[in-house]
């Protein structure tokens, strides 16, 4: 019983630098965040009043916050198909059917995501200009002007989203590439003597044996890309037109350090992540039914 304690004195106390950096550095900034929801404050003021609920009616209500709340699905939606479909299929083609150049495709691949969201944000700026970019040069050759594709609603979303993507879909490969290729031998050439289809292949065998790292992938696309995104919109559109192009995350960020409302910057910050909470949440109860699990 002596020995059981000492032991767990002495985890205790090689766990205390990790428990010291996260309530400092994570539980106290969230603690803080829940109060200062409950205040109104400018960031500069000495004093701050307390309004109880009053932010949280404020955000419900204002039109701006219910835009950001659509174009936040909006890019969930997007980001799931570019950085999580996509990735899915071509990592199935670059496993099972490429037998050539396998590295020096998952190289180019993963080569943007070294590079910085900011550089890759100016790179796609210039490759959407409507005047001089590579895009509309090539348009015009065959008579059609090119949009202005960062002062169009539904076009600016998804090309803050191609940015965010190009970011992360390297990442997303590799990692569902890695989980295909343990997919066992045995099964794909069965199923090939079977004389089942790629897609059948791909749907039948791949999919569900891979589930638990493509569930993992399925998460970062979510909750990182949302994160990732704030960057482009950040430098590229700055939330316009019109509050076209922002999200949550965005949202939170302009009360906070544009309008220097604090107390409504917190509680959509409390708000938001309760969101990601609870979509994680039903994230899980969907698909831990198709999830397989090797004993």
């Amino acid at each position: 019983m002596i020995e059981k304690l000492k032991k767990n004195k002495l985890t205790i106390l090689f766990l205390l630098p990790t428990i010291l950096i996260f309530s400092i550095f994570t539980f106290y900034p969230i603690i803080d965040t829940i109060i200062l929801s409950f205040y109104k404050w400018n960031m500069v003021s000495p004093n701050k009043q307390f309004v109880l609920f009053q932010n949280y009616k404020d955000i419900f209500t204002e039109p701006e916050i219910g835009s950001s709340f659509i174009n936040t699905i909006i890019y969930i939606v997007i980001l799931v198909v570019l950085n999580f479909v996509l990735p899915y299929i071509i990592g199935f083609i670059l496993a099972m059917l490429v037998s050539k150049f396998k590295g020096f495709y998952k190289s180019i691949i993963f080569l943007p995501s070294i590079i910085s969201t900011v550089v890759g944000s100016l790179i796609f700026l210039w490759v959407f200009n409507p005047l001089s970019g590579p895009i509309a040069i090539f348009l015009s050759k065959f008579g059609i002007q090119s949009p202005f594709w960062l002062k169009t609603n539904g076009l600016v979303i998804i090309v803050l989203s191609l940015v965010t993507a190009w970011k992360s879909f390297g990442y997303n490969l590799i990692i569902l590439l890695a989980s295909i290729v343990e997919v066992p031998k045995e099964l794909i050439e069965q199923a090939k003597l079977d004389k089942l289809s790629n897609i059948q292949i791909f749907l039948k065998i791949v999919v569900p044996l891979t589930s638990p790292t493509a569930l993992y992938v399925l998460i970062l696309t979510v909750v990182f890309g949302l994160q990732y995104v704030f960057v482009p919109i950040n430098v590229i559109t700055q939330g316009g037109p019109n509050n076209a192009s922002t999200n949550l995350v965005y949202s939170i960020y302009q009360y906070g350090f544009t309008f220097f409302q604090t107390g409504k910057a917190s509680a959509l910050a409390v708000v938001t992540t309760a969101f990601f909470f609870v979509l994680m949440l039903v994230k899980f109860k969907v698909l831990e039914k198709g999830v397989y699990y090797e004993n």
